[in-house]
């Protein structure tokens, strides 16, 4: 598929369109943003939770297919509007079941959905939330089969100029990560050659459970199911692949990978290594590996870019630089020192060191294209880069070299063989 045929009538990550003061909601252009929270788990909490503190936001709704997670979620959230002097979540904007979408989509008291559930649901939770009328600010990744991704486009084109639809790439919003691709598309390491990267983290962890039906563990333990998640590949690695799309404006063109399950041994069925290497236009070379396995806490992410001039590297932790015929260091006399806190795996996804302030930069660039009316469209590249990441996963399991195009032709489906009117 062609990268221009591919994001046609998307406008590429941020489309814009100027409105006058309210928006069409109508509410001024600065009030406060009515937001709901979907998917009341860790992630899902500590990103409202940033929304809450760092932009004019308010959370006054909340959804979760799990009671328990619901009533956790408004005692946590209750506390967070009192410090702030906001009003209680009211229990009627508490919606619980696997129903409970439908009914935050609907609701006239929200304004905009963070969409915070399991990967598997993302693109049936985003179609509800755009067709309602509402913002959407989903975590990626945009599906977890091509099926699913090529829903996610759709639902884009008609969000286009509407409402703003934001996808959870905040790694792109930590200023260092900014401005070293910001140099890098600048010339700063030259005509680029090769990268290379990592993701290397502990095994994800879940508490005991008590005797529940297998369909409500595998819910509840998503992250160990293959077809919840996406695998790590698609799930959590996702970050770096953006970041490799983001550098090379593009997508890959093929893909042969190897991995499997070599050390994990949990209930659930995702592989806890990876091995790909991807070829980009212009025979560029990515070499990307990950690993997901122990207790140690030693978590390691970066990348190097290899250009004609010089290299830059962007971990999450230690220093983000040039080297070469441009060189130069990220320094913020504001953050701290790279290096200073050791970076450590979150399930959260709360990070310090160098993605210190890219939740909450993220966060308030989504509310002022709300509050604006300068919409976003971050559709073509979530869905550009899931793709990217189911690429390197066919090629991993079919154990051989899977380009783009068989890829979208013939990407297997994942069906989720549960049956969630038992949820209500």
């Amino acid at each position: 598929m062609d990268r221009r045929k591919f994001i046609g009538g998307v406008a590429g990550a941020s489309g814009l369109l100027l409105l006058k003061s309210k928006t069409a909601f109508g509410y001024e252009a600065n009030s406060a943003v009515r937001l709901g929270l979907l998917g009341c788990g860790n992630r899902g909490t500590a990103v409202a939770t940033s929304f809450a503190k760092n932009t004019s936001a308010r959370l006054v709704a909340l959804a979760d297919i799990f009671p328990d997670k619901l009533a956790l979620g408004k005692t946590h959230f209750d506390q967070i509007n009192s410090s702030l002097g906001v009003a209680p979540i009211n229990p009627k904007l508490m919606f619980r079941g696997y129903q409970a979408f439908e009914e935050l989509a609907a609701s006239p008291d929200v304004d905009a959905v963070q969409i915070s559930t399991p990967p598997w649901f993302h693109v049936q939770h985003l179609d509800a939330v755009v067709k309602a009328g509402k913002h959407a600010y989903c975590e990626k990744p945009l599906g977890v089969d091509v099926e699913q991704a090529m829903q996610a486009l759709e639902i884009g084109k008609r969000a286009q100029g509407k409402v703003s639809l934001d996808v959870g790439f905040q790694v792109r919003s930590a200023p260092p990560i900014a401005e070293v691709v910001r140099r890098i598309h600048a010339g700063g390491v030259g005509k680029i050659a090769t990268i290379t990267a990592h993701y290397n983290a502990p095994a994800s962890k879940y508490p005991e459970r008590p005797p529940m039906s297998a369909e409500e563990l595998r819910l509840r333990n998503w992250l160990w199911d293959r077809t919840i998640s996406g695998d790590i590949l698609v799930e959590q690695n996702i970050h770096v692949i953006d970041l490799i799309n983001w550098i090379l404006q593009s997508h890959p063109l093929k893909a042969v990978a190897t991995g499997g399950r070599n050390v994990i041994n949990h209930m659930g069925d995702t592989w806890d290594n990876y091995e790909v290497i991807y070829t980009y236009p212009g025979d560029v070379r990515v070499s990307f590996s990950s690993t997901q396995f122990g207790t140690t806490g030693y978590f390691d992410v970066s990348e190097s870019v290899f250009g004609s001039t010089g290299l830059a590297e962007a971990p999450y932790s230690g220093p983000v630089r040039i080297v070469g015929e441009n060189p130069w260091t990220w320094s913020d006399p504001a953050a701290p020192a790279p290096g200073a806190r050791p970076s450590v795996f979150a399930a959260n996804g709360a990070f310090t060191d160098n993605l210190e302030f890219a939740d909450r930069d993220k966060d308030r660039g989504f509310i002022e294209s709300i509050t604006s009316g300068k919409f976003h469209n971050q559709a073509a590249d979530g869905v550009q880069t899931a793709l990217s990441c189911m690429l390197g996963r066919h090629a991993a399991e079919t154990g051989r070299e899977v380009t783009w195009e068989e890829h979208l032709e013939h990407g297997k489906k994942y069906s989720l063989g549960i049956d969630l009117t038992k949820f209500t």
